[in-house]
């Protein structure tokens, strides 16, 4: 028995998250004359877990997400980055009529989004608060790795900008994203999906 105890690895609660995607800005986040493409690529996400318990745990992740003009538009490409700290809430288990591969995991919380025009308005940076908010669902490969699905809505709280001055090519709305990625467990499996 001893020995079976010592064997075993160390649980960990850890993992680690890689996602790839697309992204759809509102328009009303736009000044006149501008108007992004109603689907644009690349969306990339990057982010680290901890479950404290079975259902409730944390995150901090990091996206990435660019987007263009649309074809009514003045010709401009943006990107938009976001850094966000958020509750983890993991209701599985509870949901008894999953197939057991499969999980579903909501995640909310506060961030700062930081706005970088490209080309001739690259001056028009902005940076402002948000609050995110989505929905994951994962489908078991492994004990320790899962493919998943993630939509989410990050909510801008950005004050009106002068278009005149400052507005060229710049975006203060919210964001829709909707990724594809894979969840690793950096050690042990006790909470992995």
């Amino acid at each position: 028995m001893a020995t079976f105890a010592f064997a075993q690895r160390p649980t960990n609660e850890w993992k680690a998250q890689v996602a790839l995607g697309v992204n759809s800005p509102s328009s009303s986040g736009f000044v006149t004359g501008f108007e992004a493409n109603s689907l644009n690529f690349p969306t990339v996400n990057l982010g680290i877990q901890r479950m404290f318990k079975r259902q409730l745990g944390a995150k901090l992740d990091f996206g990435f997400n660019r987007f263009s003009s649309g074809d009514n538009s003045i010709t401009f490409k943006t990107n938009y980055t976001r850094i966000n700290a958020q509750i983890v809430y993991d209701p599985t288990e509870s949901l008894t009529f999953l197939p057991e591969r499969l999980g579903i995991v909501a995640h909310a919380g506060p961030g700062y989004s930081i706005i970088k025009p490209l080309g001739n308005y690259n001056a028009n940076k902005l940076s402002y608060l948000n609050a995110m908010a989505g929905l994951e669902f994962h489908y078991g490969l492994s004990k320790t790795l899962s493919f998943y699905t993630d939509v989410s809505y990050i909510l801008g709280f950005a004050s009106d900008f002068d278009p005149v001055m400052e507005g060229f090519g710049a975006f203060n709305g919210d964001l829709l994203t909707v990724s594809f990625g894979l969840t690793f467990s950096l050690s042990g499996c006790r909470y992995c999906n």
